[in-house]
């Protein structure tokens, strides 16, 4: 079974991904997919997410809870980072919609215009410009699908933009962080299927991320107190055993959580939305020429040297790069005059 590797930014190490229930994944996404398609179908729908989810994470089986903790310990979590003791979290639930005290580990670039991680997560980089070196090429997403066939406004806006994928995988840290200030202008939810993101089935699937059910923000980040850096989509793509996004914006640590509204004025690098639970998928768009990714993840991203399944599957470099929330990933463009990347931890 081929493996799937990534680069860690902190240290540059390539590092060898340990793909939580790989040789189930990629039987679905192969002999079940292909031959037969009615339980494919059923298996990636509501319902089987729904039920899988809650017999995987809500049982408090001491057993289960403790293999679990040593995966997580495996694929590196700290759970020193949590808020609560961990000797509280008794079930697969609690681990995985852990609260951490991010403004201690998880430190940001307060320059305006810095774009930062909205998650802990394996990030991809790309343009929807067809002349840029690193056109994706819908090979995760249909584009005029990702946002919907219906929203012409937000298509126009962010064609030939820049984009970056995010990838949650089940050990990380299952909140959502603003990635910009500003104000919010759109929200709106797409429904769809429910896709593994493994990367074996995303390469399987063609286009994954458009045919799954997704909450899509709109934020206007040209106004008072916000980033600068024009319109800014950000579209969060549920997974199988994902079977709920809960959006829980905090202004303030994890207090007085709300639903996002129009109007609403969000601060970057405050939690957003939770996923439960499992591994999933961000998807931020930012309007073409309004903003620069960060040198080391654009050399990362077509490094040969690294065996990416998506390398593989899509018969171009596509190397993922390890980010930790609230990091720099980019900045905008009108603020390089003058200024350097700085600090992109």
């Amino acid at each position: 079974m081929l493996s799937h590797q990534y680069i860690e930014r902190r240290t540059s190490r390539i590092i060898d991904e340990k793909l939580y229930a790989d040789r189930v994944i990629q039987f679905l996404y192969s002999q079940v997919r292909e031959h037969a398609a009615p339980l494919f179908r059923a298996f990636t729908s509501c319902w089987a997410t729904k039920t899988l989810g809650s017999f995987n994470f809500d049982l408090p089986l001491c057993c289960q809870v403790e293999r679990l903790k040593k995966f997580m310990r495996r694929a590196g979590v700290d759970f020193s980072e949590c808020l609560v003791p961990e000797s509280e979290l008794t079930t697969a639930r609690k681990i995985f919609e852990r609260q951490i005290r991010y403004w201690e580990c998880r430190p940001m670039n307060n320059l305006p215009a810095a774009i930062v991680s909205p998650a802990d997560a394996l990030l991809l980089v790309g343009s929807l410009a067809p002349n840029s070196t690193i056109f994706l090429k819908n090979k995760f997403f249909t584009y005029e699908e990702l946002l919907g066939l219906d929203r012409s406004r937000w298509l126009s806006a962010f064609r030939g933009g820049e984009i970056a994928i995010f990838r949650l995988t089940p050990d990380k840290y299952h909140y959502n962080h603003l990635p910009v200030s500003g104000r919010i202008i759109d929200f709106y939810e797409l429904q769809g299927d429910y896709h593994s993101c493994n990367p074996g089935a995303v390469v399987r699937e063609v286009t994954p991320f458009s045919k799954n059910r997704r909450v899509v923000t709109i934020i206007d980040t040209d106004c008072e107190g916000g980033s600068q850096v024009g319109l800014a989509a950000m579209v969060e793509v549920v997974a199988l055993m994902i079977g709920e996004i809960v959006q829980c914006y905090s202004s303030e640590a994890y207090n007085n959580p709300c639903q996002l509204e129009i109007g609403m004025m969000v601060q970057k690098g405050q939690p957003k939305s939770l996923y439960r639970p499992g591994s999933s998928t961000d998807i931020l768009l930012f309007q073409r020429g309004k903003v620069l990714f960060y040198p080391d993840l654009l050399a990362n991203r077509k490094t040969t040297a690294v065996h990416s399944r998506f390398s593989t599957g899509f018969s171009t470099p596509m190397v993922e790069t390890e980010v930790a929330v609230r990091s720099s990933i980019a900045l905008g463009v009108g603020s390089l005059h003058g200024e350097t990347y700085g600090d992109n931890q």
